[in-house]
Order: structure tokens, then sequence, then C-alpha cells
């Protein structure tokens, strides 16, 4: 990619956050609120496709990441009174050194595909099932946060639709320019070595060992970013809900969808999924017909990845870059 495609991408991508931190004063609550779901999933999706997109390897247990963010900020905020923002720090502290344990054990052993998938399940697992029998942190019964005192929301991290739309918006914007800033350096090329051939990247030098567990970390450490707010905005934390399975897949199925090792790929798949999801639900509502939604759900998503196997973002972006190159030689 040259300098004059990066800029024009580069221009794109701040017209677009522009119009995304304008749309609260012209769209409701219940869009904001829809948008909110849609920047959150696009989050989780950036920090997923970090780890699959450009470096190959495929987490099924991300949710035990946000679960870990979510329990470290709520019990530092609601047990230990203390600062939302060290909550976060230390919840992505713990998630980044759990994501290298992880990363240690099957890579150091030469565990790889759909195998180190499996024991990214299998750790997930473990730890809802250790989190569901805490009674510290409530059990099954749950975790639940008081209400702020602090009335100011940047202190609190406490707040309405909109407060929360644009933390996870400028989650967003962080982890968009985070991720290009890496996989166009020197890490962002061995990375994307080791995904096209390990063998060979180790032959010429890489270290692959290092560089994997360092990307499971980057990416575990963002995803527990997320579960913090998650759990500041959601007020209630239940291990199945913060670390089943359901949400480890839940996340991952914007970036597919959008297009994997791609940035512009999980902010799209998440506007794709998202709305479809909400449309669903409420046809299924309307109707009375238990399951329509999932049936909705799935088969437009199949549809997706049978006719666009490399996600709606790739093809997308082949013609915008095409009618930018005709409109400058015109």
């Amino acid at each position: 990619m040259n300098n004059a495609t990066t800029r024009m991408w580069g221009g794109l991508a701040i017209a677009f956050f522009a119009i995304m931190a304008f749309l609260p004063v012209v769209t409701s609550d219940s869009i904001i609120a829809v948008l909110t779901l849609i920047m959150m999933f696009a989050f989780f999706g950036q920090a997923w496709n970090l780890m699959m997109g450009y470096v190959g390897q495929l987490s099924l247990g991300h949710g035990l990441y946000i679960g870990l963010g979510a329990y470290a900020c709520a019990v530092s905020v609601g047990t230990f009174g203390l600062s939302p923002w060290l909550g976060i720090l230390i919840g992505a502290v713990i998630s980044a050194v759990v994501g290298a344990f992880v990363a240690w054990l099957g890579f150091r052993f030469a565990v790889k595909g759909i195998y180190f998938t499996l024991l990214t399940i299998a750790v997930a697992e473990l730890g809802r099932l250790s989190f569901e029998n805490w009674s510290f942190v409530g059990g099954n019964a749950g975790y639940f946060l008081r209400v702020a005192q602090d009335t100011h929301p940047l202190l609190s991290l406490r707040g309405g639709t909109t407060f929360y739309y644009f933390c996870f918006l400028v989650l967003s914007i962080l982890g968009f320019w985070g991720t290009a800033l890496l996989i166009r350096s020197r890490l962002g090329y061995f990375w994307r070595a080791i995904r096209e051939d390990e063998d060979a990247a180790r032959a010429i030098g890489v270290r692959a060992l290092r560089l994997k567990i360092l990307a499971v970390m980057i990416s575990a450490a963002m995803t527990s970013v997320g579960g913090s707010f998650y759990a500041l905005l959601s007020g209630s934390l239940f291990p199945d809900t913060m670390m089943g399975m359901r949400f480890s897949i839940e996340i991952i199925i914007a970036p597919i969808i959008g297009g994997m090792g791609t940035l512009f790929g999980p902010i799209i798949g998440a506007f794709f999924v998202i709305p479809i999801n909400e449309i669903s639900n409420h046809a299924a509502q309307s109707m009375g017909i238990f399951g329509l939604n999932t049936l909705i759900y799935g088969v437009l998503i199949l549809m997706v990845i049978v006719f666009l196997p490399d996600g709606i973002w790739p093809p997308v972006a082949k013609r915008i870059e095409r009618w930018m190159k005709g409109g400058a030689s015109s």
C-alpha cells in the first residue's frame, strides 16, 4: 500500500469517525443504544482480529478476558472503592498475564490449529466455573454495582446511553489506529509472516513463540478493557453471561462477516450483525414465533459467508479504491 492510498484510507477513517461522533446530536436514544452495541462489538472484534486476522491464531475463549476485565473493574470499584480507571488497568494486566500463560502453554508445546482453539475453550470454561463457585464475587447469584456517588462521568465512568456510546466509540477509534500502527510496523510484518507460514518465518529468524505470545497478550488486554466498560454499563455481572461460550462466539462473528485481517472489517461486520440481530428479535417478538430471530439471523449470516467468503469489506474496499483512483485520474 503506497503513501497516497494510506492517506486516502486515513482520511476516510477520520471522516467516518467524525460522522459517528456527530450522530448523537441527530438521533434518538434508542438508536444510540444500538450504536453503542455496534461500537462495543466492533472493539471486541478488533481485539480478536488482531490475534486471528493478523497472526492466524484462532481463539474461542475470549469471553474469559471479557469476564476478567469486567470482574476486576467491578470488584475494584464496588468492593474496594478504587477508581474505575485503576480497575480497568488491573483487569488489563491480569488478562494479559493469563493470555500469556495460555499462549505459552499452547505454543511452547507446539499446540497448533484446532488443538490450540480447544485449549482456549477449556481455559475459558475453567474460568467460568471458577467464578460460578467463588462466593467473593457472588458466584451464580451475580455481582451488582451500586449507583455511583461521584456525579462526574469521567471520574466514575458512569453515565447514560450517550456517555457509554462515546466510551465505546473512543475505544473503537483507539483500537483502529492502534492496530493500524502495529500492522504497519516491523512487528506487524513478522505477525503476517507467521500467519502465512510459521516454519518459513522461523527459518529466516522470526522469533515466532515470543511474537505469538505478545499478540495474545495485546488481544487479551484490549478485550479486558472492553469488558470493564461493559461491566460499568450493565451494572450486574454473572459468570455465564460474561464468560460463557455464547459471548465468545458472538464477538467473533462481526470480524468474520466484515473481513478478517482488515482494519475496517470488524466495524463493518458489527454494523451488519447487530442491526440484523435487533431487527430479527423485534420481528420474532411481534409475530410470537419462538426461534424466528435465530433463523433469520443465521440465514442472513450464511448468505454472506456463501457469497462473500472473504467478508463484506474486501470487495467494498476494492470498489472504493477504483472509484477514488478513477476520480483522481479524471
